[in-house]
């Protein structure tokens, strides 16, 4: 009977998980975690893309209603005086 060979013993992935580091700001990862966060960060760009891509038609208008929304909650420097 063959013997199984696991993923493993394939790959040597001691270097690689040893070798991956993650930081952005004061987050700071190392191994598998810095893999994770990695592996997470293109799934959620990828999301994004989609998103805008799907909403394009309309980003101009909601960018233009978004902006209308801050200039009415933000008070002028005259009240705050």
């Amino acid at each position: 009977m063959a013997k199984k060979l696991q993923l493993f013993e394939l790959f040597d992935v001691k270097p690689i998980v040893k070798g991956s580091r993650f930081r952005v700001g004061s987050l700071r990862a190392r191994g598998v975690p810095a893999i994770l966060l990695g592996v997470a960060s293109i799934v959620a760009a990828r999301g994004v893309t989609a998103a805008l891509c799907k909403g394009a038609g309309i980003l101009p208008e909601t960018l233009r209603e978004a902006r209308r929304l801050w200039v009415t909650i933000r008070a002028p420097r005259e009240m705050l005086a």
